[in-house]
């Protein structure tokens, strides 16, 4: 065990190249490896990523630095537009413990979803490369505390970015939680001190954050290894929904007959779709996820079937919620209460107020919006949904049966609304 201890502090040796180039027939792509000057007890020395996925794996990051790709058309980023393989040691203003190819993807991701979420002040906190919490806010402090909240269980020990300067409030907030990374454009001189006061936090400014929004509809190659050495490569996803003019009202032909969605979604519904679909692009699938204001309530990744993947998320936001009252009244969270019933040093009455009270609210999804990355192929997933009291969805659309999941959405008392967004939004 002591052992296994220490193997989180190991830095591997890197025998990766310098450089690395990739050649599509005539094209060439050229990448350096990324290192960085790193203080190690007093001696300046130069390091890669600390290890891959786990201690034990090497890994190495590269930064496309010459050459670009077209195919198809389609010309793919070139050099010059580095964001997480751009950093460099001026952007890692504490380097805490070192980071390692995990806290790079997980930046890397919140950037995937943040590109989409520009307009207002907002945190993605990401975890295992997965959104537990994405949030807009009046500034980056009310944005970091509704990330937070949606899910402060999971954000321990996760990575957070910013799309607006760190200031002094927001540091503050961010310090009283365990971040293994905090990333922002910028950060006021008081903020950057109190940061600071965590030595294994890593403190990373991306200036180029300001520019993510204009990197929404660019696209790159996107590598897949195979365990028998070959490889995959494909085009990045890229989303066609911009606006709500993109959605379209569910409407289904079968046998004969037309099926239409008999409610039109309010302002705020349609808002709520669209920030939700934004995220769901950073979500591993399949996935369902639940939106409100402005805010994930739950969220559901990774499953084999959609029906299944919509009750977990359900029983997140249920917990999620519980937690989070249980840790408003008494400071503790709700596990640690449920443990303290159990052994007699608190009283039943405490839980079961909590339970009532997050029964009653169905683990604030009242009123939430559903968003799913793929369609329904049949209704139950919709039917679990709508009893949770979610008044609209938003899905790609397509399936043989989506005439019933109007039908569903029809019938619910009050009636709930659906839009399709014509495409699939799988990540694997």
């Amino acid at each position: 065990m002591e052992n296994l201890k220490k193997s989180y502090q190991q830095i591997l040796d890197d025998n990766f190249p310098e450089e690395m180039t990739v050649t599509f027939g005539h094209q060439k792509l050229i990448y350096k490896k990324k290192i960085w000057k790193i203080n190690d007890e007093g001696q300046l020395v130069e390091r890669g990523l600390r290890y891959g996925e786990n201690p034990g794996q090497e890994a190495a990051m590269y930064e496309l630095v010459n050459g670009n790709l077209v195919l198809a058309g389609c010309r793919f980023i070139g050099p010059g537009n580095s964001l997480v393989s751009g950093i460099d040691e001026s952007m890692m203003l504490q380097f805490g413990k070192h980071p390692g190819k995990i806290n790079m993807t997980d930046i890397d991701n919140s950037f995937n979803i943040m590109k989409y979420i520009m307009e207002k002040p907002a945190a993605v906190i990401v975890k295992h490369n997965n959104p537990c919490g994405v949030a807009w806010g009046s500034n980056p402090a009310e944005a970091f505390t509704r990330a937070l909240r949606a899910d402060r269980i999971a954000a321990f020990g996760g990575c957070l970015s910013l799309n607006r300067t760190c200031d002094k409030e927001t540091a503050e907030l961010i310090n009283r939680q365990y971040l293994e990374v905090v990333v922002a454009p910028e950060y006021e001189g008081a903020a950057l001190d109190i940061l600071k006061t965590k030595k294994n936090l890593r403190i990373v400014k991306v200036p180029g954050i300001e520019k993510l929004s204009s990197l929404r509809d660019t696209i790159f190659p996107d590598f897949k290894s195979l365990m028998d050495g070959g490889i995959i490569v494909q085009q990045s996803p890229v989303t066609r929904i911009k606006s709500r003019n993109e959605l379209m009202p569910a409407a289904s032909d079968y046998k004969g007959v037309s099926y239409k969605i008999e409610r039109t979604p309010t302002d705020r519904e349609y808002e709520d779709m669209l920030f939700g679909w934004y995220v769901e692009q950073g979500v591993t699938s399949n996935s369902v996820i639940y939106i409100k204001n402005g805010v994930t309530v739950g969220i559901g990744t990774g499953e084999q079937d959609r029906v299944g993947v919509a009750e977990i998320a359900i029983y997140k936001a249920y917990t999620k919620y519980a937690d989070l009252i249980c840790f408003d009244r008494y400071g503790i969270s709700y596990k640690e209460l449920e443990l303290a019933v159990k052994k007699g040093e608190r009283k039943l009455l405490e839980k079961s107020a909590i339970d009532e009270e997050t029964a009653a609210a169905r683990g604030g999804l009242k009123g939430a919006v559903a968003v799913s990355d793929a369609f329904f192929p049949f209704r139950d997933g919709v039917d679990v949904i709508i009893e949770q009291g979610i008044t609209a969805i938003i899905q790609p659309g397509g399936s043989l049966r989506d005439f019933e999941s109007i039908m569903a959405c029809n019938e619910a008392d009050p009636r709930v609304t659906m839009v399709y967004t014509g495409q699939r939004a799988f990540k694997h």
